[in-house]
């Protein structure tokens, strides 16, 4: 016999089996011996009083054990004679859409201009130890996209625009934990995401795929007004119907595009710094206690948000007990992000802490005159100046966030979780004032809201540029082909219809999908 019950608990009781299978014994009236499984549906952490309990949507099984159905799997069938689809970029949009692809009988050849996942590791720590940035192999190119190296998570309110459960099952399929088809805010790890990715790539080959690394798309091929397919660096030439899912930032793309009369506008970003903490002092905070988390409960998470002067000024990608990484794409820039192994076990937490950057807003300042590259040279002239600032190296300019809201200089700097090395320097004096100005007075909200969570011991890490694409290459709502060339399907959060990993999960399954019809 199956029961399912909602279930508000203490940590202590949702952290072990047997507490939670006496604790439904008691509250049920259930005969303890009888329970003889217990499967969590649901879970979330509700922190907002001083008391922390535990929300949980419980499966109980009497006198029987569950099935082998703690996911539910997806069919692949081998196309190695099928049509083919060309796939730019092997980020979550392009792997999902090849993915997708395969279920309807089409064959993907994708083409990732980055190194495979692992490969791609030797490349990242050298940005660490050397201070060496590979333009085409990094935190943003590669296998995976930005997301292998940044965290994973999988939490996405774009709950109308496909199935976030069959994103959530296929990557189960391929070896994520099932505690994310659970919890409220899923994660995966930097630590175990890899693995996953590569077998989606394993199962893409298998069912008679393409997946091309080291390859860049240099051009689209465009016959009057349909693209045929592209070309390559390596000189190959790829036919067949494109989904461009190169990422947030390709920005060679998008030159490219601009230069050929593609269709592309300018697209609203969030700019800032990254804000790292204690963990320890985010738990205390968070969890309102002195002895922070205890053994039962992760590493807290926070989500801040405040509208200051007609603009939004927001937590963005939180990452606790993680690391603050360095996300340049190219030389002479400083670009930092946060990620989180599957522990969360770090000493340190950290979110990007950003300001909603219009088109209205950006045409205040004299230097960028709008076009639809406006916001990408925005980006660019920023993160620049940040590598200026750290010493034309990867070390990034920080500053202590009291002495940042005080407009003063950090003569030292708290230890922290970014491998290359901080640099003091006064953030509030460089960085656009449009965008400080807002740090500082919604830091000052925040504090009064959060009692502890202004303080000199946490630190701002400059700057946080790639929150989001800072182009949309413009497409059909219904066909989801570019407005102008049919056989391009702009895909995921470098088109600019996504903002993360499940979104651009769902957005590379529709666009596999609206390529189909296209097939001759």
């Amino acid at each position: 016999m199956i029961h399912e019950y909602q279930l508000r608990v203490l940590p202590d009781v949702a952290a072990n089996e047997q507490r939670l299978k006496e604790y439904l014994a008691g509250e049920k009236g259930l005969d303890l011996r009888a329970i003889t499984a217990t499967r969590i549906l649901k879970r979330s952490i509700d922190a907002r009083q001083r008391t922390i309990f535990v929300n949980l949507n419980v499966r109980i099984y009497l006198n029987e054990q569950p099935a082998d159905d703690a996911y539910t799997r997806t069919l692949y069938n081998k196309v190695y004679d099928r049509p083919q689809v060309v796939v730019v970029g092997a980020g979550p949009g392009g792997l999902f859409a090849a993915l997708r692809l395969i279920e309807l009988g089409l064959r993907p050849v994708i083409v990732e201009r980055g190194k495979d996942v692992h490969t791609r590791k030797k490349d990242l720590a050298q940005i660490s130890r050397t201070h060496t940035v590979n333009p085409e192999s990094n935190y943003s190119f590669g296998e995976g996209g930005a997301g292998a190296y940044s965290d994973g998570k999988l939490y996405t309110r774009s709950k109308k625009r496909g199935s976030i459960e069959k994103i959530l099952n296929v990557f189960c399929q391929h070896g994520a934990s099932t505690a994310i088809l659970a919890d409220a805010h899923p994660h995966i790890g930097t630590d175990k995401l890899p693995r996953v990715i590569e077998n989606m790539r394993n199962t893409i080959i298998e069912c008679g795929g393409e997946v091309h690394f080291e390859t860049r798309m240099d051009a689209l091929l465009i016959e009057g007004d349909e693209v045929k397919g592209i070309e390559t660096n390596t000189g190959k030439t790829l036919l067949g119907p494109v989904i461009l899912a190169t990422g947030h930032s390709a920005r060679d793309v998008y030159r490219w595009l601009a230069a050929h009369n593609v269709e592309i506008e300018t697209k609203d970003i969030a700019v800032g710094v990254r804000l790292e903490h204690p963990s320890e002092l985010i738990d205390r905070i968070q969890y309102h206690s002195r002895n922070g988390r205890g053994k039962c409960l992760p590493a807290a998470e926070y989500s801040f948000v405040a509208q200051v002067d007609g603009q939004g000024v927001y937590s963005f990608c939180m990452c606790p007990g993680g690391f603050v990484v360095p996300a340049a794409s190219d030389a002479e820039q400083i670009v930092v992000n946060g990620m989180s192994p599957s522990n969360r076990g770090s000493r340190w937490s950290n979110a990007g802490m950003v300001v909603a950057v219009n088109k209205e807003l950006l045409a205040a300042t004299p230097d960028n005159p709008y076009n639809p590259l406006s916001m990408m040279l925005f980006q660019e002239q920023l993160e620049r100046d940040s590598w200026l600032q750290g010493n034309r190296r990867q070390t990034a300019p920080a500053q202590r966030m009291v002495d940042f809201v005080n407009r003063k200089l950090s003569y030292d700097l708290p230890d922290s979780s970014y491998a290359p090395g901080l640099l003091s320097s006064p953030l509030h004096f460089w960085m656009p004032s449009f965008i400080t100005d807002r740090l500082r007075q919604a830091f000052q909200q925040f504090g009064r809201s959060s009692h502890g969570f202004l303080t000199n011991e946490a630190v701002l890490i400059g700057v946080e540029t790639r929150t989001s694409a800072p182009v949309r290459i413009i497409r059909d709502k219904e066909t989801l082909q570019h407005i102008r060339l049919k056989g391009l399907f702009p895909c995921g959060e470098g088109a600019g219809y996504a903002g993360g990993i499940v979104s651009a999960a769902i957005d590379g399954e529709r666009c596999a999908e609206a390529v189909l019809p296209c097939i001759s």
